[in-house]
C-alpha cells in the first residue's frame, strides 16, 4: 500500500494511505455524514467534481450493487476516508468497492484523520484540495493547487446532464410532465413515479429548445388521440 497525503488550499496537511489506483487528484473538500449508502453518495451529480470525506469510519463493509447508484458513473473525484474495507458482507452485493474504483479509476486515500478534518473544514469552510501518493513533494502539489480553480460560479450542470432525451417510467400513465435532467438523482425518478406515477420525459441540458419543442408537440398530439391529460411543465428541472 502506498503512501498518501491530503494537501488543503490553506497549507493545513494531513497524511494517510493511498488504495486503488495511484496518482493525484484535486478538487474542492467537502465532508458527508451518512451513517451508510456510500455507494449513492459517489454517484450523486450534486458532488460532481469534488473530494469527499466521509465522517462515516468504516466504508466499503458491505461491498456495492448495482441498484443503489444515483447516477450511471462515479461523480467525486476522489474519496478520503478513515477505514477502508477490502473485505465486504452482504447477501446482494455485487462486488467489492474497491473493484468498483478500479473500474471508475477513482484515486482515493484511507487512514486520514477524517474527524480532525471535518472539523477544520466546518470551522473554515469547504476549500481546493489535492490527494496524492507523491508524499515527497509537498511543494509542487501546493502549486497544483493554485490551478484549480474555485467551485463557485462553475458551469457543471452540462457535465451531469443527460445527452439524449429519454423517457421513465409508465408510457400509458395518465398524468406526464416534461422535465429537464440536469444532474437528477435516480431515487428522485423512483420514488415520484411511485407517489405520483408520471411519465417523465427529460432533455439534454443544453440541447436545442427547438429540439425539446418537437419532443413535446408529438408527445401532446399522442395523447388527445388517446383523450388523455397531459401535464404542461416544459423544462422544469428535477435536481
Amino acid at each position: 500500500m502506498a503512501k498518501g497525503v491530503l494537501a488543503l488550499e490553506d497549507g493545513r496537511i494531513f497524511k494517510g494511505e493511498g488504495f486503488g489506483i495511484e496518482g493525484v487528484q484535486t478538487g474542492e473538500a467537502v465532508f458527508n455524514t451518512s451513517m451508510t449508502g456510500y455507494q449513492e453518495i459517489f454517484t450523486d451529480p450534486s458532488y460532481f467534481g469534488q473530494l469527499m470525506v466521509t465522517t462515516n469510519p468504516h466504508i466499503g463493509n458491505y461491498g456495492v450493487n448495482v441498484n443503489e447508484m444515483e447516477s450511471t458513473s462515479i461523480k467525486i473525484k476522489g474519496l478520503i476516508c478513515k477505514n477502508f474495507s477490502y473485505n465486504y458482507s452482504r447477501v446482494d452485493a455485487q462486488g467489492s468497492l474497491e473493484d468498483f474504483f478500479n473500474t471508475h479509476n477513482l484515486f482515493a486515500i484511507s487512514d486520514i484523520d477524517t474527524r480532525a478534518l471535518v472539523g477544520y473544514i466546518r470551522d473554515n469552510g469547504a476549500m481546493n484540495a489535492v490527494i496524492s501518493t507523491d508524499v515527497n513533494d509537498i511543494e509542487s502539489l501546493k502549486k497544483q493547487l493554485l490551478q484549480i480553480p474555485q467551485m463557485e460560479g462553475l458551469e457543471l450542470a452540462s457535465k451531469v446532464s443527460t445527452k439524449q432525451p429519454y423517457f421513465y417510467g409508465d408510457k400509458n400513465a395518465r398524468y406526464k410532465i416534461a422535465a429537464l435532467d440536469i444532474g437528477i438523482k435516480k431515487n428522485i425518478l423512483r420514488n415520484s413515479l411511485v407517489i405520483f406515477y408520471f411519465l417523465i420525459i427529460f432533455f439534454f441540458f443544453v440541447s436545442p429548445l427547438k429540439q425539446r419543442e418537437n419532443i413535446l408537440r408529438g408527445q401532446m398530439r399522442k395523447q388527445k388521440r388517446r383523450n388523455k391529460m397531459y401535464l404542461h411543465i416544459p423544462f422544469f428541472p428535477l435536481l
